[in-house]
């Protein structure tokens, strides 16, 4: 039975994960950590939570001994939107933060997972079907801390035979937290905008393909390859992995088989609009596939159709 240590717990992606965890390994053995407490009801009621900067190593290295964890997914980072705005604060975050986790898991044996991103491409990166290992030049602040990142926990793999696990997770879609400044928020937006008002004004240009994939598919690919044969893995701190590769209009028209009168307009973010331009438009997760068997559940329908139905609950529209 794993002892999980969860930092950024009450972000997008932990505030799912800690449920998750919490389920599958009980709930004494998940501690859920973020920055800031009050951000999250159900992450710091429902189980063990403590509030911990990432920047302060000291603070990890007593949790990690005094709840004797073995596995840190380490998730508390700046998004690319908000890294533009204050790239020293992001770095500081992103990579300060990983190198405490990795400095801890080197003295105390325990596995560190720590997603990468699409961002960790740029322009000059092939668009489709982009391989696993590429040319990775990025163009924002985001992007160079999640090469350096995979780096330094290939080095830490290497060097000092820590266990580092990851993937490059595509732009995430959840109903139950809200995106945090990232490039491809309008994916989950749009949702609460055509329920709310049955339009959506999008930040990025109709013809902008990305890939894209839905919140349970994300959590799952953490367990999947943190419970996998670590013999297996070719490529442990930056695998690859998609579900879809969908446009705004695509994801529209899907929403308006549902919603008829639902209608998405543009004002270009020319920011936004830069960087989801550098990105690729689809990702080849072959060795995924291959190494740790991982596959989606969810493709665009399914994901339009459960997203729809999971905000009337929560928003209390019929």
């Amino acid at each position: 039975m794993k002892r999980i240590l969860i930092t950024g717990a009450s972000g997008q992606i932990g505030t799912e994960l800690t449920a998750l965890c919490r389920k599958t390994y009980g709930v004494d053995n998940v501690i859920a950590t973020n920055v800031k407490a009050g951000i999250n009801e159900s992450v710091e009621n429902d189980g063990i939570f403590y509030s911990m900067d990432v920047r302060d190593g000291n603070r990890i290295y007593e949790l990690v001994n005094s709840h004797q964890i073995d596995t840190i997914i380490n998730l508390a980072a700046l998004l690319s939107a908000v890294g533009e705005k204050n790239p020293e604060l992001l770095w500081e975050v992103n990579m300060h933060g990983l190198y405490n986790c990795l400095e801890v898991a080197k003295d105390t044996g325990a596995m560190v997972f720590t997603p990468s991103s699409i961002a960790a491409f740029g322009p000059s990166t092939p668009k489709m079907q982009t391989p696993q290992v590429t040319i990775q030049r990025p163009e924002t602040i985001y992007g160079v801390s999640k090469v350096a990142g995979e780096l330094l926990c290939d080095y830490y793999h290497k060097k000092f035979n820590v266990d580092t696990r990851g993937v490059r997770y595509p732009g995430l879609v959840s109903y139950k937290a809200m995106p945090g400044g990232g490039t491809t928020d309008y994916a989950v937006m749009i949702f609460y905008e055509a329920l709310k008002h049955n339009a959506y004004t999008c930040y990025l240009s109709s013809d902008i393909k990305m890939d894209m994939m839905y919140m349970p598919d994300a959590l799952s690919a953490i367990l999947s390859l943190c419970e996998a044969d670590g013999g297996k893995l070719r490529h442990r701190n930056a695998y690859n992995i998609t579900a879809m590769s969908i446009t705004p209009d695509d994801l529209a028209a899907s929403i308006q088989k549902h919603l008829p009168d639902f209608r998405l307009s543009y004002d270009i973010d020319p920011i936004r609009e830069a960087i989801a331009r550098s990105w690729p438009d689809q990702l080849d997760d072959h060795f995924a596939r291959e190494d740790w068997h991982w596959a989606p559940s969810y493709d665009l329908e399914a994901m339009t159709e459960d997203m729809l139905h999971q905000l009337r609950l929560k928003l209390g529209i019929a």
